[in-house]
């Protein structure tokens, strides 16, 4: 069974962060939510409450198969503000892991370096090319490139589910999700 992080900071974006954590459940996946600081209340960007498992210094040294930085603001630039997140996308990054971000979050991953070289998305206007000469930036909705998958933002929440799930999980097991939710 796959093992992911899902990193929740304060102001995230709450349907790309319940999203992903429901699909990858339904996937069978091992999902640990992460939160920050010692509030494990989370305050999403549009007023949801959200609530994390653990701290973020409780998992720094479990295994993942994968870690997810939700978007939305300000929650993007507390995890881009975060040292310890900087040093774990590297590590899993640099360990082959899976590194996923989406809408304001592959901005993150750019600034980190993880993005040269790579093709990827973001919402509009987070990844432009004259700050990032490095990226081939795309307006596609999800992008897999090798082991760092990017989304364009909330509306596309469910399709970067489900390619997180075809990556850990496999394509059958994508489709059994998928069949599920009914979506066309």
């Amino acid at each position: 069974m796959s093992k992911v992080l899902v990193l929740l900071a304060q102001g995230c974006e709450e349907v790309e962060a319940v999203t992903v954590i429901d699909l990858l459940n339904r996937a069978g996946v091992e999902v640990t939510t992460a939160c920050l600081d010692k509030e494990k209340i989370i305050h999403a960007s549009h007023g949801a409450l959200l609530v994390a498992q653990k701290l973020l210094d409780e998992v720094l040294t479990e295994e993942f198969d994968m870690v997810v930085l939700p978007g939305g603001l300000p929650g993007a630039d507390n995890l881009a503000n975060n040292a310890r997140v900087i040093q774990l996308i590297k590590n899993m990054a640099n360990s082959g892991k899976y590194v996923s971000a989406i809408c304001a979050a592959p901005h993150i991953l750019a600034q980190s370096g993880l993005l040269d070289g790579k093709r990827a998305t973001a919402y509009p206007g987070f990844l432009k090319k004259k700050d990032f000469p490095k990226i081939e930036i795309c307006d596609d909705a999800v992008v897999v490139c090798g082991n760092i998958i990017t989304g364009r933002g909330p509306g596309v929440a469910m399709d970067f589910a489900l390619a997180l799930i075809e990556a850990l999980e496999g394509k059958a097991i994508r489709d059994k999700v998928e069949a599920t939710l009914v979506r066309y």
